[in-house]
This record gives C-alpha cells, structure tokens and sequence, in this order.
C-alpha cells in the first residue's frame, strides 16, 4: 500500500492540539485516580476486596462489549460527538463516587466508568485517523497522544501520592472530584475539534460492525500484535511479584522500572514511529519488539535469588529491552491497525482492535501470576516464548491482510 505523507491544514493542526491538551489533562486525572481507587474503594467505603474485584470484572467485562459498538457509532454519526457523550459519561460516573456508598451502588458506578473507556479509546483513534492522511503522520499524532498521556499519568500519580499520604476521606473525595472535572475538560475541548472529512456522504448506509468480523486477515493480525500487551502486566504484576518473592532486591526496584518506562516511552515514541510508516516497516518492527520483551524476560529469569549491585543492574538491563519492546509493539501495533482498516468504517475497526487488548489485558495478571509463582524463573522463559511465538508470524499475517484489501 501506499503511503501518502500527511499536510494537516490549520483545523485539523488546531483539533490535533485541543486534543492533545484534553488528553493531557484527563492523563493527569487517570494518573489521580490509579493511585488512589483501590485504597478508597477498602480504607475509606470499608468494601470487601471481594466485591472490588467483582465490580472491576464486570466492569472489564462491559467494556470488552462496548469497544466495537462505540467504534461503529463513530462512524455512522459525528465521531466528536461519540466521544464527548463518552467522555460526560464516564465524568458523571466519576463524580457519582463521592455520593455513593452502597455496594450495588459502587458496582454500578463502576461499570459505568469503565465500560465506556475502551470504545472512548477506539473512538478517539479513529477521530485522530479521521483529521491527518497517510498511516506515517497518523501514527506520529496517536505517539503525540501517548506522550502527553505519559506526561499526565506522571503528574497525576505524583499527586495521587500526596492524597494517599494525608489518607483523609477529604483529601480522597477531592481528588476524585479533580478527576471528574478533567473529564469536563477534556469533553469541552474535543467538542471544539473541526469535524474530520467522512470518507462517504453522511446519508449513505455505513458498514457497521459485521464488516470488521468478517475481515479475518485484519483480525489475526491485531490478534497476533495484541498478545504483545501482555508487556503491560509484566511491569505492574509480574515484576513486582518476582521482586518480592524469588529475589532479596528491594521492593523499591520495581517502582524504579516504572520510571524508566514512563521516560523512555515520553523521550521516543515519536522517533519510533519514523520505523512503522508501512506495513513492512510495522510488521517488522512488532518481530523485534517481541523479540526483546523475550530478551528482557530472559533477562529477569537470570535474577532468580539475586541481590546486589549485579542483580540491580540486571533488572535494570531487563527494563532498557523492556521499553524497547513496548515502544515497537505500540508503534508497530498502530501502522499495521490503521493502515489496514477500512477509511469508511475507522470506528469499528480501531473497536476492533481495543477489544482484542482489552480480552488480552483481562488475563494477563492472572497469566503473569500463574507463571511466576508456579514456575519460578521457567515463567519468565515461557513467557519469552510466548512473545516470540505472537510476533515472529506477523509479517506474513500483513502480507496476508495486504492481499485482501480492495484496491
């Protein structure tokens, strides 16, 4: 296929920054938030941890179940307006937590809050899709995105680490009505973008969903890149349990990764995407993504015991491969999702795509678990496995994807 470089015209220049900005600031209250529910929900609501995990299931479970349907309405109505409704939406269930206390209550705010959360993302791909031409400057604005993401988890968990400190219910309910109010931010602002150009005349029938379905070329390949997010719970579940349980390094480590990640990912995304423009260059570059989250996973199996300055370095090395790996899944992941998504339904092809990570992001701590507390440092080898085994076929899945697009 080919791909024409993007010329965005003051507009769409001008929607890409709003966007960007809302992103930044409802980063910063994700970021808030993160740090604070669990302590909320158990500390100061007093709920049984029970009941929070039922709440966070159903609610991953409803918003596996929405990814594809939000994405279609993107394309059959005015994309800007779908995620607005979704972004007041999930605002209004936000502020719903400082007035209710019941734990059906909280069950139900929950699935509200949450289940929106992947289609708002599917949506808001295919929004950005919508205003830059050419997979090249589509990918760089979506790197853009996730930089000021990045930036906002940072600041929104530092702040989160204020709350937790003063641990006061006051302090807890103000910073969820913060949280609510950048989702307010965040509407306002995405309600100012310049509508994209529709890729058909309002008035004529769109694909839908079932044309997504049908695509199984497109299907393999994000099913294939998908599993890759499995790198996501390697940091928050799998190397904090390794680190406690199989290793006399400080706990500490772990929130050091983190840290590393959260930096690399705002210093290079963009760069990365300069490697991802084709989907040659895309597949490609999700090999060599598995490729070194299975070299940093064999990396970690080697700490087995450790302790010291070696160790440290180790995991340190382990960390370099790991947002290596995360950075080329997430560039890779983008070119191949956008460039072989039909122009006519963006929506439901990007729904697609956040429903295939959202079934991968709702086993992998329980994978990650399962394989380090049953296996030990073999985990980390069959989980360097599976990396290699998801990415090394996506090459010839694009190739296969590529045969059967329309001319």
């Amino acid at each position: 296929m080919v791909v024409t470089l993007s010329r965005k015209t003051a507009p769409e220049a001008t929607g890409l920054r709003r966007l960007l900005w809302g992103r930044s600031v409802s980063a910063l209250g994700d970021g808030l938030w993160f740090t604070i529910w669990a302590l909320y929900f158990t500390r100061i609501l007093h709920l049984p941890p029970a009941l929070v995990g039922l709440a966070m299931a159903a609610a991953g479970g409803a918003g596996l179940l929405m990814a594809m349907p939000l994405g279609a309405m993107a394309d059959r109505y005015d994309p800007r307006a779908v995620l607005v409704a979704a972004t007041i939406l999930r605002g209004a269930a936000m502020a719903a937590y400082t007035l209710v206390s019941e734990p059906w209550a909280i069950v139900l705010v929950t699935v509200v809050f949450v289940a929106p959360a992947n289609g708002a993302s599917a949506v808001r791909t295919a929004l950005v899709a919508g205003l830059v031409t050419g997979t090249e400057g589509r990918v760089r604005a979506l790197a853009r995105q996730r930089v000021a993401q990045h930036a906002g988890y940072a600041l929104g968990a530092a702040a989160g680490a204020v709350v937790l400190a003063a641990d006061r219910p006051q302090a807890y309910l103000l910073a969820i009505g913060g949280n609510a109010l950048s989702f307010a931010v965040l509407a306002a602002l995405t309600a100012t973008v310049a509508p994209p150009p529709r890729a058909r005349p309002a008035r004529e029938r769109r694909p839908g969903i079932r044309v997504v379905l049908r695509d199984l070329p497109y299907l393999a390949v994000i099913g294939a890149t998908s599993v890759l997010s499995l790198c996501w719970a390697m940091l928050s579940t799998g190397l904090p349990l390794w680190i406690a349980n199989a290793t006399r390094l400080p706990l500490s480590l772990s929130g050091a990764v983190v840290v590393i990640s959260s930096v690399g990912i705002a210093a290079s995304q963009v760069f990365v995407t300069r490697f991802t423009a084709t989907i040659v260059q895309a597949a490609r570059t999700v090999v060599w993504a598995g490729a070194l989250l299975a070299a940093s996973c064999v990396l970690l199996a080697t700490t087995a015991g450790g302790a010291g300055a070696v160790a440290i370095g180790v995991v340190t090395l382990a960390a370099l491969f790991h947002v290596a790996g995360e950075l080329g899944y997430v560039g890779g992941g983008w070119g191949l999702s956008v460039e072989l998504m039909r122009e006519d339904a963006k929506g439901a092809y990007q729904g697609a795509s956040e429903a295939a990570t959202a079934t991968v992001q709702m086993f992998a701590p329980a994978v990650f678990t399962l394989a380090l507390t049953g296996l030990a440092a073999w985990g980390w080898l069959l989980m360097a496995a599976v990396f290699l085994s998801f990415s090394l076929p996506v090459p010839a899945l694009a190739r296969w994807a590529v045969r059967t697009r329309r001319p």
